[in-house]
């Protein structure tokens, strides 16, 4: 009788998670949940890394954790179309169910665009030129070194991280524009 009420549960913190406010455009919606999909790819691709021969356990975990850090990071461009980022959610001590004040969510978010936006571009372009971001040469050991198809999967994986800064900016865009006389 318990896996009803567990089903229920979680059902309803899915759709509390993902439900969008009154207002927000069908755009911003979209690219708010595409957010998290841009970074999937390149955690998805460190993830075998951590489980390969050789490596320190403290490397192991800074992959894994690396990889759901960044998840969670992009999963909170959601907040930015859902309830939960326009109020507080009760569970959080001290401001439950207080309105997020604007400047609370744009900031961050807006500072989080930009960064992301110049990272990953200097380091695809980087990249793609054989350097590191520091100007050396990239290592022979780099699978953008391998060439062939290890090549091509680690592009795969790592140019969806170029769409993350500009998506969440325009998410950024819609939440401050629906919400500045708030």
């Amino acid at each position: 009788m318990d896996a009803p009420v567990a089903t229920g549960r979680v059902r309803y913190a899915w759709r509390a998670a993902h439900a969008p406010v009154a207002g927000v455009p069908r755009w911003a919606r979209i690219a708010a949940y595409a957010v998290p999909f841009t970074v999937l790819p390149s955690s998805l691709w460190r993830l075998p890394a951590a489980f390969g021969d050789g490596l320190p356990f403290g490397e192991r975990a800074y992959i894994v954790l690396l990889s759901i850090l960044s998840e969670l990071v992009a999963f909170a461009a959601v907040g930015l179309v859902a309830v939960w980022g326009e109020r507080f959610p009760r569970w959080v001590p001290g401001l439950g169910g207080r309105r997020v004040p604007t400047p609370v969510a744009v900031i961050p978010a807006g500072l989080g665009a930009i960064a992301s936006t110049v990272l990953w571009t200097a380091a695809i372009v980087t990249e793609l030129v054989g350097v590191t971001l520091r100007g050396e040469p990239t290592p022979a050991d780099f699978p953008t070194q391998a060439g062939g198809w290890e090549s091509a999967i680690y592009y795969l994986c790592y140019l969806p991280l170029l769409l993350w800064g500009p998506l969440l900016a325009a998410v950024t865009y819609a939440y401050y524009r629906r919400r500045r006389n708030n």
